[in-house]
């Protein structure tokens, strides 16, 4: 409970205060005493830290830090949005798989709550950066450019360039301006995504974008693809094994499709795993590493992690 003066301070902020504080309040990182907000910045000299605190805080804390450290670990998040069980071919029909890998890239670039695409150092990235940063060819780059503008993903204002909250989002899914009630969103491993386009650019890229095409099948707290990834109950999942999947994804080869997933690694660790079916030990359940993306607790990670390490 706020003392009366905490109280009255409170009230004296405008509305642009209090939500910096609020947004500090839920989304510190802090390391070795000093508090960070979401971009990295040190707001120590407004925050106050308290060791006096009730037990079930103490946890709430310590969970809050665990994700915390995984996403700095990682490079960061962005909030990948989609809508559950509706496939990347039905929601961007003029994009290719291969596509899907660049849109990854592209999300990793979004500034905080703006949506706007940034470097890391808050300078504006036009056309023509985005381009260097893509790396494709002039006429591919035109042809995805046009493609990303028809489908809404992105809008231009003047020589900035915009990315739809409803694709990619950085910051509370509640502040953006844009009904996303429809929607999921995961996170989206910003380090991860870019050492993985770097490896596996050019013929590789479209093995790299099933992660990006399975996003709305991942069922949040296994990493695991379903057919119902909004299920809580574990033991309700209805797994979309090996072939399904394939399938799904218009590989009409199994065995090619495997191959596929197993050629992508992260620093020398899986990106896809498979475990057995216990019911029936020929069926796959296809399992993605949380360092790329993941939607759960820290209960969930700890669980995952361990397929991976």
């Amino acid at each position: 409970m706020l003392s009366r003066e905490q109280t009255k301070t409170w009230r004296s902020l405008t509305e642009r205060q209090r939500g910096m504080y609020f947004d500090l309040s839920q989304n510190a990182v802090i390391v070795d005493g000093r508090v960070f907000d979401t971009d990295g910045n040190d707001r120590t000299h407004i925050a106050k830290l308290d060791v006096r605190v009730p037990d079930h805080q103490v946890k709430w804390a310590r969970i809050r830090s665990e994700m915390a450290y995984f996403a700095e670990e990682n490079g960061g998040y962005v909030s990948a949005v989609f809508k559950s069980c509706v496939t990347m071919i039905e929601r961007f029909p003029s994009l290719s798989q291969s596509d899907y890998a660049v849109l990854m890239l592209i999300g990793t670039y979004v500034a905080y709550r703006t949506g706007r695409l940034e470097y890391d150092n808050r300078y504006a990235i036009d056309r023509d950066k985005l381009a260097e940063i893509i790396g494709l060819s002039e006429r591919k780059f035109r042809d995805l450019y046009g493609a990303l503008l028809a489908e809404e993903i992105i809008r231009e204002e003047g020589a900035e360039i915009y990315v739809n909250p409803s694709v990619f989002y950085r910051g509370s899914l509640d502040d953006a301006e844009f009904d996303l009630t429809a929607y999921q969103h995961a996170r989206l491993y910003r380090g991860t995504v870019r050492e993985l386009y770097k490896r596996y650019r050019g013929r590789e890229l479209r093995q790299l974008a099933i992660v990006y095409a399975i996003l709305p099948f991942l069922n949040y707290n296994t990493n695991v693809v379903c057919f119902n990834p909004q299920e809580q109950n574990k033991d309700e999942l209805r797994p979309l094994y090996l072939d399904k999947l394939a399938a799904l994804l218009g590989y009409k080869d199994v065995t090619k499709f495997k191959r596929a997933l197993n050629a992508i690694e992260l620093n020398g660790k899986p990106v896809f795993t498979f475990t057995e079916d216990p019911h029936d030990r020929r069926k796959k359940r296809v399992v993605v590493n949380p360092r790329v993306v993941f939607a759960g607790n820290a209960e969930g990670l700890g669980a995952i992690k361990v397929l991976f390490n």
